[in-house]
């Protein structure tokens, strides 16, 4: 999707952009397939886990159907919405059998159009869901099952795509949006296609306000605070941190340091992403 500049009549103008939203056929979502949003404000059990959350603009959740379990029944897109929860667009599907669910939309993918999820072979279209072994090789797809029936999980942001590039054995292999090149079994479910609303990471907030209605609240860097706050505080004037090397407002080593823990899901890995890689999307 485009973006928008408006006129520099403000500062906040000047640098800003919009998204156009020209791709978004209904401004009210499906009332039965939302639930209200708690806000937590980054805390786990009432401690600060994420720094620099709170507030932020009222949102309703979108109950994404991330399985898209109801096989061989074909499905007719009837809009293409916008989730305040996630960058890319969704699609209220209608099925021949009259219940209504919402997926995320790929680039292309209109209003009308006929949609299926199968474990079968079938057409290779937009939209469409298969399982690895299904697709053809060297296709686009998005919004992949880590393990069969879990659901999708990766390749799920705004214009994220991912490459399969073999299917051999037990495993097919494919290569992420980040670079990384993995083995997943191949009755893992992938959709075909691109995730929707590539240009959002184009967007240029331009002033405070705009974060704020995210749900961002400012960040203070540690040297400017004081020793009992942060261990980068305190010193006259402007000086450097002091330590060896940075840390956490918690006093745990920052940057640099491999925070991963070991996962049984390391031995799929063929190729490790590239340190520093930009990775569009989410």
């Amino acid at each position: 999707m485009p973006v928008k500049r408006y006129k520099p009549n403000t500062a906040g103008r000047r640098i800003s952009t919009v998204d156009t939203f020209e791709d978004v056929t209904s401004s009210v979502p499906l009332k039965s397939l939302t639930i209200h949003k708690k806000k937590f404000s980054g805390r786990t059990n009432g401690k600060i886990t994420v720094r620099h959350r709170g507030g932020g603009a009222k949102q309703r959740i979108r109950l994404i159907d991330a399985k898209r379990d109801k096989f061989d029944v074909p499905a007719k897109v009837a809009t293409l919405e916008y989730d305040p929860n996630r960058g890319a667009r969704i699609a209220l599907l209608y099925y021949r059998d009259g219940e209504k669910r919402y997926m995320i939309a790929p680039i292309g993918l209109k209003v009308g159009d006929s949609v299926v999820s199968s474990k079968q072979k079938g057409e290779i279209q937009l939209g469409n869901r298969f399982c690895l072994e299904h697709i053809p090789v060297g296709m686009q797809i998005y919004d992949l099952e880590l393990q069969p029936g879990k659901g999708g999980q990766l390749v799920r942001g705004a214009g994220a795509t991912a490459q399969l590039m073999a299917v051999e054995g037990p495993y097919a292999t494919v290569k992420l949006p980040s670079g990384e090149i993995r083995l997943l079994f191949k009755q893992c479910m992938a959709t075909i296609g691109q995730s929707s609303n590539p240009d959002r990471r184009l967007i240029r907030w331009g002033k405070a306000g705009r974060t704020r209605h995210r749900g961002i609240r400012p960040t203070v860097r540690g040297k400017v605070m004081n020793p009992v706050d942060h261990p980068h505080g305190g010193g006259e004037g402007k000086n450097s941190i002091g330590l060896k090397h940075p840390k956490t407002p918690s006093g745990k080593p920052a940057l640099g340091v491999k925070t991963r823990r070991k996962q049984a899901s390391d031995r799929m890995i063929i190729q490790r992403r590239k340190k520093g890689r930009f990775v569009g999307g989410k």
